[in-house]
């Protein structure tokens, strides 16, 4: 088709911008949310008025700070905000995370009002291997060995070292990082490692102790649904349950891929499990990725406008036909609110996509390298261990640790998934982290915070579990919206911060 439009007498940029809709309205629907991870990351702060955004800026960052004989070097970008910076003040980091680094977190979200109330320096990191930030020429599995989270943290202790030299910040400035998710684990640990650069941290919604079977996830995502009602869970059982008797017959086969708008027709022979189960998984993290950003304020994605009251008063409405036709409305939406034409589970198409090493792949902006951290150190794998009854068996731990070896190669396998998880554990302390100058923040609705410590009674490492939240909803502007408790948990991370700059 394509070459056809090349032969074709029509201006160049309408070719381009042809070809582009072409293939930009394919369905990208799991990469859009693989392994618990939104390919917007955590977007970026709902900006009402015009803003100028800082550049970004460059420092050559070691490609191994673990072998000292190894002297390569690569440009890291980080941001920089000296706007309401006074003499003696305090240095605020902003950590990447798995995805590209934003500007516009540089100029608003909540660590900016903790800014402006102490005076603050503001940095922002990205992280290795995400975003700009490329320290190799490609993502190789040979390259992909340098992305650890450990490799991140020395960069964070490398940086603020460069940092203090280049922008002449007294000796005695205290340095606290911020960061959601993953990045709110990497503010915990760097407090742990680096307890003479980092002088507190603000962990946001950071998962804390890897776990290969994170069947905790859907039990989560579950009791969220369950907050508008128990016929919204119910319904899902149900159409889970039709699309199984309807996978038992051509005229099913039929009805689903029209239903669900699959790019691919379903295999009639039934020997593609792993399509199957990717199917499964898919329609699962429809749900997951609802609750997990339920009413949170960003402003990257159009999921936004979609929330657990949302889908769950599609699925209670029975005028909308049978459960299996109101599971598919929401998959409807939700491709439409992407973007995407049809839904895209193929196991085969998701591993080609993902064993794509070059920068230029679709999976460069995060999916492969997210994907490479949770088969060597995190596991975090959202089965429906758990669940079966609710979102089908069809995707267990095997499943993921397939995934690994049919992407990295046959030495990614359980024993090195396991190897990888205990290793994280013991280096960073899993749920029993022994630091002060610590808050632990998380929502109940996101489904990580079953990873995390929500009841800590100790003061020196408190925890604030925010009822009606969900994934890192603290980080964002505040909004006339927010509920009462996620007003009073931000208020109380700001005296936290006061503490310890005292």
């Amino acid at each position: 088709m394509v070459r056809h439009l090349l032969n074709m007498k029509i201006l160049p940029w309408t070719l381009i911008v042809f070809v582009l809709l072409i293939f930009c309205n394919t369905s990208l629907a799991w990469r859009r949310f693989l392994r618990g991870r939104s390919r917007y990351n955590l977007g970026y702060p709902d900006v009402s008025k015009q803003i100028n955004l800082p550049k970004e800026l460059w420092f050559q960052q070691h490609l191994d700070h673990f072998d000292p004989t190894n002297a390569k070097s690569w440009p890291q970008r980080y941001f920089v905000n000296s706007e309401y910076y006074k003499e003696n003040g305090p240095v605020f980091v902003m950590i990447g995370g798995e995805g590209e680094a934003n500007a516009t977190w540089m100029v608003e979200g909540q660590w900016i009002e903790y800014a402006k109330q102490y005076k603050a320096l503001c940095f922002q990191l990205e992280h290795r291997f995400y975003g700009k930030s490329h320290p190799t020429s490609d993502l190789s599995v040979k390259n992909l060995v340098y992305l650890t989270s450990e490799q991140a943290l020395a960069d964070l202790a490398y940086f603020i070292e460069e940092m203090t030299h280049l922008h002449q910040i007294p000796a005695d400035t205290k340095w606290i990082m911020f960061g959601g998710s993953y990045p709110g684990s990497l503010a915990a640990w760097m407090r742990v490692k680096y307890p003479h650069l980092v002088h507190g941290a603000v962990s946001s919604s950071g998962p804390l102790l890897a776990q290969i079977d994170f069947q905790q996830y859907f039990v989560v995502v579950e009791s969220a649904l369950k907050t508008h009602s128990q016929a919204c869970v119910d319904a899902i059982s149900a159409a889970n349950n039709q699309i199984h008797i309807m996978l038992h017959s051509p005229l099913g086969h039929q009805n689903l891929n029209k239903k669900f708008k699959l790019c691919d027709p379903i295999d009639p022979s039934g020997t593609k499990r792993n399509d199957i189960s990717n199917l499964y998984e898919t329609l699962a993290n429809n749900f997951a990725e609802v609750v997990q950003y339920n009413k949170d304020n960003r402003q990257s994605s159009k999921i936004k406008n979609y929330t657990i009251d949302t889908i769950c008063d599609i699925l209670v409405n029975e005028t909308k036909g049978i459960p299996v036709d109101r599971l598919a409305e929401i998959n409807s939406l939700l491709l439409e609110a992407n973007m995407e034409k049809c839904l895209d589970y193929k196991y085969s198409k998701m591993i080609d996509e993902l064993r794509n090493i070059s920068w230029k792949s679709e999976m460069a902006e995060g999916g492969r390298q997210w994907f490479y951290q949770t088969c060597t150190e995190f596991g975090f794998f959202q089965t429906s261990t758990a669940r079966p009854k609710l979102f089908s068996e069809t995707f267990p731990v095997d499943f993921f640790i397939q995934q690994c070896t049919d992407v990295f190669g046959p030495r990614y396998n359980i024993h090195l998934v396991e190897k990888g998880v205990e290793r994280t554990n013991i280096l960073y302390g899993g749920l029993h982290l022994s630091t002060t100058n610590v808050v632990y923040v998380h929502g109940s609705i996101d489904p990580w915070h079953a990873l995390g410590i929500t009841n800590s009674s100790n003061i020196q490492t408190p925890s604030i579990y925010i009822n009606g939240t969900a994934h890192c909803a603290n980080m964002y502007p505040a909004s006339a919206d927010d509920l009462p408790q996620l007003k009073l948990a931000r208020q109380q991370i700001g005296k936290l911060i006061g503490k310890w700059l005292e």
